[in-house]
């Protein structure tokens, strides 16, 4: 099967797909909300810094962006014809190679429009330029204890595994396929995607990074097809902060 074929069996009863990806997004917004109020005000007295105060809220923090998979997941299982076939989930070597250089490319990108950003508006927009694309907890948490190890492990695992599946399902998943069947340019999906991307990530002072990170990202779905290389590439583009946290202790 050559690209364009791939491509278009991809897009093929793709009209569910802003069904799923609203749904996905409902449901992010809804956990977030539910656990504001049961959280508010409860844990005021632990210490953000102390892992092990706050170790099972440490994972409970990625929660909302887990559930954003569960949209892309449940239309293609009611409506589709499988996550494999739908998204091209099951990654092959050509995925893997793309899925590599455009991580790299996507850290490149944000590294680079940090350091541009700090040099336009201080250390104050943003200090960090070298951070993942996922909301990230874990990344200000320092000074832990060998017993803290295994929040750390989850949380690098959620950062590395799983928050890239259920982010491209979303994003490059749902939200490609969905305008990809109502036949816009491959581009405008590639920059609609990337803009969703970062702006759903709610951090103002990274926006333009997180958007150039998207479109790093979402290149690896262009390229290839399939929604298996994006995830590759996000994932390659969160490795280094979660490796960073454990460099760090």
């Amino acid at each position: 099967m050559d690209d364009g074929q791939a491509r278009e069996r991809l897009v093929l009863g793709a009209h569910w797909g802003f069904v799923a990806f609203f749904a996905g997004i409902a449901g992010y917004h809804l956990v977030t909300l539910v656990m504001s109020f049961l959280m508010s005000g409860r844990f005021g007295g632990y210490d953000p810094l102390e892992l092990r105060d706050v170790g099972p809220l440490l994972i409970l923090a990625f929660l909302p962006t887990l559930v954003l998979g569960l949209g892309p997941a449940v239309g293609s299982r009611v409506w589709g014809q499988g996550l494999r076939t739908d998204f091209g989930l099951k990654p092959t070597w050509r995925d893997v190679r793309i899925g590599l250089a455009c991580g790299a490319a996507a850290l490149a990108a944000g590294y680079l429009l940090n350091l541009l950003l700090l040099a336009v508006y201080g250390t104050d927009s943003d200090e960090r330029t070298f951070s993942d694309v996922s909301p990230g907890p874990i990344t200000e948490l320092s000074g832990t204890t060998e017993g803290d190890t295994i929040w750390l492990v989850l949380a690098a695992v959620i950062v590395v595994l799983a928050a890239p599946v259920t982010e491209e399902l979303l994003f490059r998943g749902t939200l490609w396929n969905a305008m990809g069947f109502h036949r816009l340019p491959s581009w405008v999906i590639l920059l609609v995607t990337a803009l969703v991307f970062a702006q759903l990530h709610g951090e103002a002072a990274r926006t333009i990074a997180l958007f150039g990170q998207g479109i790093a990202i979402g290149l690896a779905r262009y390229l290839s097809g399939r929604v298996s290389a994006s995830v590759i590439a996000h994932a390659a583009n969160n490795l280094p902060p979660a490796v960073l946290l454990f460099a760090a202790r």
